[in-house]
């Protein structure tokens, strides 16, 4: 396993990139674009979905692009793609509601790097600025010693002298095209219907325990109560499975939901019922939620995500 530590770029608008390789996966990590997981490749094949009209393949902008944290509506966002930690719940209607993305701190500001290396594991954390907006400060630690899987070890602390209440909440964006499968309880009846773009995704419950989302032209979110800590992508021959724990005794936003689901897709005009979001490509995310935790001041919270690959000859779409 390495990890190559860059030398400082001295061409404007350009920006350290972290690489990490296992025999199988490579994951390429930009802690100035918000921390990002901005690449997770499995030989020379991508399985995140990164923009191509911001960033090229070494991660680098491309077309002229200079990255800087950016605030204002959602259709003002410049969507990078990959893998970030946000907090939720999300809104803008109240102060407990984190209004993003855009965002200039937690998700376009420049994260700070320290990098830990033994003789079988890397670890590479990236952690925010103070944020005045949530009163967090989030790290989100890389912590790989297998060549298919890895553990991204979040953490938020409480950088106010009052207490603040959120959830991590860590959204992953992968290329349209594949099926996703959310296991859950017994007590699961149907999703929570979040946000209506140009609809919600359909569902069909594909096992007693698994709920199916196949692929579909849709912008709008999807969150599943009772799901028990396992997600998963299926996408031509790969799956990308994330394993998160729970807690049923505790809180979570948007009616109980542990794990979400976004689609979107090219639109003929911006979404003005969506703040001018401008959708750029067909894109999936999954996203993985901890309980709402109160946080008294210099308090933290935690929540491992750990994310796995396989191959199968015949899985995914």
């Amino acid at each position: 396993m390495t990890v190559s530590i860059p030398q400082s770029w001295v061409t404007h608008g350009h920006h350290d990139v972290y690489w990490i390789e296992t025999a199988s996966l490579t994951l390429g990590v930009v802690p100035a674009l918000g921390g990002r997981l901005l690449s997770l490749r499995l030989g020379e094949r991508e399985l995140l979905w990164r923009n191509p009209a911001l960033l090229g393949d070494d991660l680098q902008p491309v077309g002229g692009h200079i990255p800087a944290p950016v605030s204002g509506r959602l259709g003002d966002w410049c969507n990078y793609g990959g893998d970030k930690t946000w907090p939720a719940p999300q809104g803008w209607s109240s102060p407990q509601q984190w209004a993003g993305p855009p965002d200039p701190v937690l998700d376009s500001g420049h994260y700070a790097v320290d990098v830990c290396r033994w003789e079988a594991t890397t670890e590479l954390a990236v952690t925010s600025p103070p944020d005045p907006r949530t009163g967090l400060q989030i790290t989100r630690t890389f912590t790989v010693n297998t060549d298919s899987e890895f553990v991204i070890h979040l953490s938020a602390t409480n950088v106010t002298d009052h207490e603040v209440t959120w959830a991590l909440w860590n959204v992953t964006q992968l290329p349209g095209g594949g099926t996703v499968e959310v296991d859950v309880e017994h007590r699961f009846t149907e999703p929570i219907e979040i946000l209506a773009g140009t609809g919600v995704p359909t569902w069909r419950r594909s096992g007693p325990a698994t709920i199916t989302i196949d692929p579909q032209d849709v912008v709008g979110k999807l969150g599943f109560p009772y799901a028990t800590g396992r997600l998963r992508y299926l996408h031509q021959n790969v799956t990308l499975a994330w394993d998160f724990p729970v807690d049923e005794d505790a809180p979570y936003p948007d009616e109980g939901s542990r794990a979400e689901l976004w689609m979107e897709h090219p639109q003929p005009a911006p979404l003005a019922g969506l703040d001018g979001l401008d959708p750029p490509d067909r894109i999936v995310e999954c996203e993985v939620l901890s309980a709402s935790h109160t946080l008294a001041p210099g308090s933290s919270m935690t929540f491992p995500v750990k994310l796995s690959v396989h191959t199968s000859p015949g899985g995914g779409r």
